[in-house]
C-alpha cells in the first residue's frame, strides 16, 4: 500500500477518536478569513478547551460512515472547518459569535451533539443555549430563593417583636 492511503487511514483514525471523545462536533463554512481573524478564533477555542481543525472532507465523510453516521454525507462540501467540543455548547457559541462578527466568512453548516445530527438551525439554537455552569447557578438560585424569603420574613417579625418590646419597655420607664 502506499504511504499516503496509509497516512489517509491514520487521519481517518484520528477523527473518529476526536468524534467518539468529544461531546459535539461542530462544522461550518468559512471563506476569506484572514490569518489574524483564524489565529484569534483558534485562541477563543483553546479558551474553551475545543479544537479546531481543518481535515478534508471526504477524510471527514469517511471518518463517519465508518462510525455508522451518514446524516453529514450532504454537510461535507465546500470548505469545512470543525470543532470538537469538550462540552455540548462552546464550539457553537463560539462559532455564532464569529458568524455575527463575520456574517460573510463563517456560516454553520451542522453538528454532532451526544449522537444526534443537528442542522445549521439547531447549531444556532445550540449556540443560544446556556452553559451548564448558567444553569446550575440558575437552579440553585431557584433553590435558595424560598429559603432567602423564609429567612427574610423570620427576621422581619423578630424585628417586629423587638420593637415592640423596646416600646412596652419604654412605656413602662
Amino acid at each position: 500500500m502506499s504511504t499516503n492511503l496509509e497516512a489517509k487511514k491514520q487521519v481517518v483514525e484520528e477523527i473518529k477518536t476526536k468524534i467518539t471523545n468529544s461531546k459535539s462536533v461542530v462544522f461550518v463554512d468559512y471563506k476569506g478569513l484572514t490569518v489574524a481573524e483564524v489565529s484569534a478564533l483558534r485562541n477563543k477555542f483553546r479558551e474553551a478547551n475545543v479544537e479546531y481543525k481543518i481535515y478534508k472532507n471526504t477524510l471527514l465523510r469517511r471518518a463517519f460512515n465508518e462510525l455508522g453516521i451518514n446524516s453529514f454525507d450532504t454537510d461535507l462540501n465546500g470548505p469545512t472547518a470543525v470543532a470538537f467540543g469538550a462540552d455540548e455548547i462552546s464550539a457553537a457559541k463560539i462559532f455564532a459569535q464569529a458568524s455575527k462578527d463575520m456574517p460573510e466568512k463563517i456560516i454553520a453548516k451542522s453538528a454532532f451533539v451526544d449522537g444526534t445530527y443537528l442542522d445549521a438551525a439547531g447549531v444556532k439554537v445550540l449556540a443560544e443555549m446556556p452553559s451548564k455552569e448558567e444553569l446550575i447557578a440558575k437552579m440553585l438560585g431557584s433553590m435558595q430563593a424560598p429559603i432567602t424569603n423564609f429567612a427574610g420574613t423570620l427576621s422581619a417579625m423578630l424585628r417586629g417583636v423587638v420593637i415592640a418590646l423596646n416600646q412596652i419597655a419604654k412605656q413602662k420607664n
